[in-house]
């Protein structure tokens, strides 16, 4: 069974790199945010991972925002883009990806080298841009992923994006859960895992869902990016249990 999973993963995979280099150059950003769509949606179905959407505080998803999540799994990105499209900043290393890196780069992502301010400026312009044209801008502040049951610091530095765009901050709190409601360990990409391991331990694991919880947006005039990180992040982490603050770092 394993095996059959696994080949349906590669034949979807393939027909993901197809589409980025034969159909994406014929159609329009609107045609290229539904397929992204289409095929994020069949990747989760494949991996048995259910996309349940919540929204406690009942409030509407800004229309025009940059969008914020918690990280924990390569999985995060398609979850979101399940519900609609994104083009996510990543760091550099997921370029280098076999496949995936270079599906990820035609689908839209934004590659930084993290830790390094040079980047971060040169990329930081084209995201303003992005947000103001109408794009659906996704980060993960943690800048990595971390073990489900915690929130790492966030870093401000592309928060920044948000104040000179004029645009609210959208928070997104995401988890992995099994059928009785724990934290699927399936779920956790972390330490010298390889995306190989991880892809076979999800495909060998029970079921999941992918519980989406979508936060009421963050107001950003007049706050500074390091109080809106620290904001941001304490809306994740409330809505994920954990109370702990953190002082956001840059």
């Amino acid at each position: 069974m394993i095996a059959y999973r696994l080949l349906r993963v590669f034949v979807h995979l393939f027909v993901g790199l197809w589409t980025c280099a034969f159909v994406f150059p014929l159609t329009d950003a609107a045609g290229r945010q539904r397929r992204i769509r289409q095929w994020s949606i069949k990747l989760l179905v494949i991996c048995r991972v259910r996309l349940e959407l919540r929204n406690p505080s009942g409030a509407e998803a800004a229309a025009r925002a940059l969008i914020v999540a918690n990280h924990v799994s390569w999985l995060d990105i398609f979850v979101i883009n399940s519900l609609q499209s994104c083009r996510f900043v990543a760091k550099s290393d997921i370029r280098d990806w076999p496949l995936v890196g270079w599906l990820c780069e035609k689908s839209g992502t934004i590659f930084i080298a993290r830790g390094k301010q040079r980047d971060v400026r040169r990329i930081f312009q084209g995201l303003v841009t992005s947000i103001q044209a109408g794009e659906r801008v996704a980060f993960f502040p943690e800048g990595t992923t971390a073990a489900q049951g915690g929130v790492l610091p966030f870093h401000a530095n592309l928060f920044e994006a948000a104040l000179d765009a004029k645009v609210p901050v959208q928070p997104y709190a995401l988890r992995y859960l099994d059928a009785d409601g724990a934290l699927h360990p399936a779920a956790d990409f972390i330490g010298d895992m390889t995306f190989a391991q991880s892809m076979i331990a999800i495909l060998k694991a029970r079921p999941m869902i992918a519980e989406l919880i979508q936060l009421a947006p963050i107001e950003t005039a007049g706050v500074h990016r390091r109080a809106l990180a620290v904001t941001t992040r304490a809306a994740i982490a409330g809505a994920l249990g954990q109370t702990q603050s953190v002082v956001a770092s840059e």
